[in-house]
């Protein structure tokens, strides 16, 4: 029987994608993972609307990180394209990684997306217990009981099934390990100095969106939406020192809702332009100006034309 070595070892690459219900750790399990800031994470359910792929390189394989929008049953026609997008890329990927937080029991939300995801047969599933650092070890291996129990239920064999903590960075590294023999040999798909194929426009939108849901009361995670309407170099500058003009439309659903995000004489809008800013220019590693303005696109989540016009 031949052995082979780590060197000889076949490359591989190809696609995971984590799915689970709003807020389950996806987006933060993602930038542990790549080691940076690629996919929007707020402590608001249903903030990632973009199909962020953030990309770990290793020298024996590169994992492809798909991050979907989390699936819930859709109230309007934004939810509904939502989960299309989901089931689309379910289907598409080498490996399925399940989110379900430590500290919180299995709900009805984690029941509906298992159950749909036990009609997909061929593609792996991992469960990824998130957010370990927030319970002790007897509630986290309550959770790991319940979980190998749904995988029964529902005829769902879990490739692995293994607690994280992308927070504290516990098992990251591991889950990655874990993950990696599941994708298909195949040389890399993307350049090594790339951590994210998105068109940078959506990135700095998607962070000026973070910026712009923090602190905010609970009607308006899902009223917001960011459109970078160019992004040009400042002309007159010297070579050393760049200048990037980026202007942006926070675009809301009601009239009502500008003042939440404008603030009393205007602070509000200004603490979101300083924190996104400094967010962009780590991610375009060059200094930004930032020119943001709030419109209102009434009822937008609902109107087929407006979706299109804002990107969805």
């Amino acid at each position: 029987m031949s052995v082979r070595t780590e060197s000889s070892a076949a490359h591989r690459a190809g696609f995971a994608c984590f799915v689970g219900r709003p807020n389950a750790g996806k987006s933060t399990l993602t930038n542990a993972l790549v080691g940076t800031k690629v996919a929007i994470t707020s402590n608001r359910p249903q903030t990632t609307r973009h199909t962020v792929r953030g990309i770990v390189h290793r020298p024996e394989a590169q994992l492809v990180l798909v991050d979907t929008p989390g699936l819930h049953k859709p109230r309007t026609l934004l939810g509904e394209r939502l989960n299309d997008v989901v089931r689309t890329t379910w289907s598409e990927v080498d490996v399925i990684g399940f989110c379900l937080p430590a500290d919180q029991k299995i709900g009805p939300g984690d029941r509906y997306i298992a159950a749909e995801l036990a009609d997909i047969k061929k593609t792996p599933k991992v469960a990824i217990v998130t957010k370990t650092d927030l319970v002790d070890s007897k509630a986290l291996a309550a959770q790991l009981i319940a979980i190998d129990q749904l995988g029964k239920e529902l005829g769902i064999e879990w490739a692995e099934i293994i607690p994280v903590s992308a927070v504290g960075d516990t098992q990251v590294a591991l889950l990655a390990d874990l993950l990696v023999p599941m994708l298909p040999e195949s040389p890399p798909l993307y350049p090594e100095g790339d951590l994210t194929d998105e068109p940078e426009q959506v990135m700095v939108a998607e962070l000026i969106r973070e910026a712009a849901l923090e602190g905010v009361r609970d009607e308006l995670p899902h009223s917001i939406a960011v459109v970078v309407e160019e992004m040009i170099p400042r002309e007159d500058r010297p070579a050393d020192k760049p200048l990037l003009d980026i202007h942006a439309n926070v675009y809301i659903e009601r009239p009502s809702q500008k003042g939440i995000i404008i603030g009393p004489k205007g602070k509000r809008l200004k603490e979101v332009g300083t924190k996104s800013r400094k967010h962009i220019e780590a991610l375009l590693g060059t200094p930004v100006f930032l020119d943001l303005h709030v419109k209102v696109a009434k009822d937008w989540q609902r109107d087929p034309k407006q979706l299109r016009k804002l990107g969805f």
